[in-house]
């Protein structure tokens, strides 16, 4: 039951998306057949390291969605505190809902049903332009970010370059 909720919440999130895209962002299933798996386009946001760059992502949604958040997955490279260095993106609203038992995150900073397709991916542009460097998921980029920028930069612009050449 749980599982047909959460796939009747993803198709409407998908119609409403289509019907009134986003700035900043484009999302659709990977496969027809799967309402569970969205191929998301980031868009690098003007004024930032990241303009002009577009990053593909996965968004998976676990069969217990909306209960449960999707995990989210760069496919296109990506450089960035708050990014694993296989893609996979580490922010609080996509950690299971609950208290954090390491008492780093508040409850209310964590997965809550109320989140959305759209509210994920905003997080995730947010996250682009200001890092969380206290709880980084890829320590040589929060140290670059921290002590060296003009090579994280650097890094991060020849990122932005390729995934324009990828399109």
């Amino acid at each position: 039951m749980a599982s047909e909720q959460g796939a009747l919440l993803l198709r409407r999130q998908l119609r409403d998306l289509t019907k009134s895209p986003v700035e900043g962002f484009s999302a659709g299933l990977i496969n027809d057949d799967n309402i569970y798996e969205w191929e998301v386009l980031v868009i690098g946001t003007p004024d930032t390291i990241y303009e002009g760059g577009f990053f593909k992502a996965h968004l998976i949604f676990p069969s217990t969605y909306p209960m449960m958040p999707p995990t989210m997955k760069f496919v296109s490279d990506m450089y960035h505190p708050n990014v694993y260095p296989d893609g996979t993106v580490c922010i609080s609203i996509l950690h299971p809902p609950g208290d954090d038992k390491y008492g780093y995150e508040k409850a209310s900073e964590r997965w809550s049903p109320v989140h959305t397709v759209e509210t994920i991916l905003i997080s995730v542009i947010s996250m682009l332009s200001s890092p969380n460097d206290e709880s980084p998921a890829n320590i040589e980029a929060a140290k670059e970010w921290r002590e060296d920028y003009p090579t994280f930069k650097k890094k991060v612009q020849r990122i932005v370059r390729r995934s324009a050449d990828m399109l």
